[in-house]
């Protein structure tokens, strides 16, 4: 066995990590401009969203690809509606009072936020886990 594949459980994990921990920095952005009726882009902001990509090796002797993780390819815009929000003395309000609202919902970013702590919790146990074995077979082979 090659030594570069006797670590890829550990190497799996850590880019699961890194994913899900990215992933929480953009829902921490998406709950700080829940109320921000204007970005750099014009208009409200837009709840953004992280796009997973799994990453492959180079293929094994059975000619299947190797498995080499996740990694975050791209954050994405949600572009679904606009709430319109009824508040006349805005400065933000059109002509008839009302604001164009974030589409960020707080709730389900907090369960998104959950979400991504809870698979990034799972990876570095797996981690944990993968360096716990490694260390009892070493002390079994200087026993």
């Amino acid at each position: 066995m090659p030594f570069d594949t006797l670590f890829a459980a550990s190497a799996i994990s850590g880019t699961g990590m890194s994913a899900e921990r990215y992933r929480m920095e953009v829902i921490a952005n998406n709950i700080a401009n829940a109320n921000s009726t204007r970005s750099a882009n014009g208009g409200p902001y837009r709840k953004q969203d992280v796009v997973f990509a799994e990453v492959l090796g180079a293929a094994t002797g059975t000619g299947a690809p190797a498995l080499g993780g996740v990694q975050a390819v791209e954050v994405v815009e949600d572009q679904s509606e606009l709430p319109r929000v009824y508040s006349p003395g805005h400065p933000d309000a059109d002509a008839e009072g009302f604001v164009r609202m974030p589409n960020v919902q707080l709730p389900l970013e907090m369960v998104s936020l959950l979400t991504a702590a809870r698979a990034y919790e799972a990876n570095l146990r797996a981690a944990q886990t993968f360096r716990q074995m490694n260390e009892q077979a070493l002390n079994l082979l200087r026993s």
